[in-house]
Parts: C-alpha cells; structure tokens; sequence
C-alpha cells in the first residue's frame, strides 16, 4: 500500500531485512503534537495504527499506512503511562500517571469512554503487557506485585509478589509464557555480621511462568550475573540502592531471546532458555538514568534503543556489532519501537517520528 510519505513503505514479509536497509533509515514524518515528552508507542497488531501516551496527558492515535494524525483524546484527571493496545484497533488498556491514582483503565478511542477499571496495585505501575493470544494482560508495580487481568472482567485474576523492587512483566511471542523480572540484595558475609539491610551485589532474578500453571509457581528461574560484565554498572549510587536497575523487558520476536533494559547506557540479550547473557549493547548515553525502551525487529536480526543525546541506535542482535544511528531527535528518545508488518520505525521524544527507507531502490 502506498503512504503519504514519498516513497512506498514495504511489508516487512515480502522482503529479507539487511544492515543495508537499517543505514537507509530517515526521517518520513515528525509529527509536534505533544507539550511534553511522549512516554510510550504502541503499534496495532496489523501495523496500520499507532497510539501514543505522553506527559502533557494526552493519547494520539495514527495512522502509520498514511502517516496522517487520526484522533486525539486527553486523561486530564489520571494522566497517561504505558498505553497498549487492545485486541481491537479503537481500544487500549493504559496505566495512570498523576502520583495518587494506581487503576489501570480499558479505554474505547472511539467514543473516549472507559469501559472498565482495574483496581488493586498500591503504588505506580511500571510495566504493562497484553497477551497476544487473548484477552489477558499482565501489569507490574512499585508495590513489588505482578498481577494477571482479564479484559473481560474487573477482578485480578492472580497475583505474584516479587520483593525487592519493581517487577517487569513481558509474555513471549505466543502468550503461553510470562516472564517477571526483578532484582533483590544477595547478602555476603561482610554485610551480614555489619548489620546492613543491603548487600554491595544486587541479585537479579528472572522467573518463568506456564500461564496454565502460573499458580504453581515459576519453572524456571535465572539469575544472570550481569554485575560481573561491566564492573562500573555494579556502582552503588549515594543512597545505597545498586546503580543498575531494569526499566524494560522485550521477549525476541522468535522467544529466543529476552532483552533487558537498564536505568544506564547497558543493554542485556539473555538466552530465554538457558538464561545466559548473550550479549550486551552500550554504545549510546543515558546518564541521567532514562527509562529508554528498546525493540526487537520482528525478524529478531536486531535491536534498536533511543539515547539521551537525541539519536537511534541500531546494533546486530548476536553479534553487538552497531550497524547504525539515526540523529534528529531535539531530545531523549524514550521509546522505539519497529512497525510488525511495514519497513517503518516510530521513535519519540517530545516528538514523534515515524522512519522509512530514504531509497526505494533497495
């Protein structure tokens, strides 16, 4: 189908991604709707919309074949985090952001109507993931719970508590497993006979759940050692809470992998089987501790992440090697994310920009 870019945006199926086409990455619309920084992106499971929350509390909703801006509603009373769209392309389930208020909401863009509430976290919710198999939704807190919904009704349909900090939640590609990440403090001798409520090492925790027998617990648990990479990211800051600390959580679009985002310039692909680090990607800023999501492609080739100083990077998935930037961006880019069916890329800061190939020569 044709956009109203210039050029022809491709359906990713019909063609072999390579490193040539990520360098051929440009700017085809930028779009200045927001006062203040866009916070999330989420793209409908055909690729042809795409909704946007941000910090001036307001949800836009596009259409990426067209590049056209296509609705506008606001949340002045709640304020907008981590918008996700539904099973249907005029519905969203998105999380609070006014620091008084923990309800998750199930809002029609048709008619900007909320058709049902989600009450039970205690504190701001941080993570949010739909299944892409039904109609559940997992979401994750600073309260130190997980919990499982179902669209259908209001009550929570399970709960899982992971002490000692906020949880990540994700389900993989077929919405038959879920993970919750999480990091706690593994104490050492040192700190056990000194008295101290924390250890100098943070133990990072991801647990593996069978969403038939979530109840039973996980089965399977890693607790990767990423400390031990990268010895300046294990640095305590001055309140004794470990500098490194997981914002996002992406599954790999084939659930091979599990990339980890961090509160610093580190990236982590963990094997989502035997739960090794495979690989770590470093090569953009982030020294003020944004909460930078990151992408897959959906052929899993690559990884991409926003950067502080206002450009998108672009690195081989096994490999680590960096294979591009994109510059334009007047700020942080706080969210990246690829199209599922179209050679396009939506990146934010306070603006949107929605990229495509430069040449249609390709």
């Amino acid at each position: 189908a044709c956009c109203n870019y210039g050029v022809r945006c491709r359906e990713l199926p019909l063609m072999r991604l390579t490193e040539e086409m990520t360098r051929s990455m440009a700017m085809g619309k930028v779009f200045k709707d927001n006062a203040a920084r866009v916070n999330s992106l989420s793209f409908f499971s055909d690729g042809k919309y795409l909704v946007t929350g941000s910090d001036d509390e307001s949800i836009h909703l596009y259409n990426a074949a067209s590049g056209e801006s296509q609705k506008v509603v606001y949340s002045k009373k709640y304020g907008v985090d981590l918008v996700r769209f539904t099973h249907h392309n005029n519905s969203i389930i998105t999380a609070s952001k006014n620091g008084w208020d923990e309800t998750l909401r199930y809002l029609s863009l048709y008619d900007n109507r909320y058709l049902r509430y989600f009450k039970g976290h205690r504190d701001r919710v941080v993570s949010l993931s739909v299944s892409p198999l039904n109609d559940t939704f997992l979401s994750a807190s600073l309260d130190q719970t997980a919990r499982l919904w179902d669209m259908r009704t209001n009550a929570c349909q399970g709960l899982l508590r992971r002490k000692g900090s906020a949880p990540q939640v994700q389900f993989d590609p077929q919405g038959l497993i879920f993970a919750v990440a999480s990091y706690d403090y593994q104490p050492t001798v040192q700190t056990q006979m000194m008295g101290h409520s924390h250890s100098s090492v943070p133990l990072h925790t991801i647990k593996l759940y069978d969403m038939r027998s979530y109840d039973q617990g996980p089965f399977s648990t890693f607790q990767p050692a990423m400390w031990q990479l990268q010895p300046k990211f294990a640095q305590k800051n001055g309140s004794g809470m470990p500098a490194l600390t997981w914002t996002h959580m992406k599954f790999s679009p084939d659930g091979k992998h599990i990339l980890m985002a961090t509160n610093q310039n580190m990236l982590l692909l963990i094997d989502s089987f035997s739960g090794n680090l495979v690989q770590q990607y470093t090569s953009f800023v982030n020294d003020a501790g944004h909460s930078l999501e990151p992408c897959f492609t959906p052929d899993a080739q690559y990884v991409l992440s926003g950067s502080e100083d206002g450009t998108v990077h672009v690195w081989e998935t096994l490999s680590g090697r960096e294979v591009a930037v994109w510059g334009g961006h007047a700020g942080p880019v706080q969210s990246v994310l690829w199209n599922p069916t179209m050679m396009m890329v939506a990146s934010a800061c306070t603006s949107l920009v929605m990229w495509i190939p430069a040449s249609d020569d390709l």
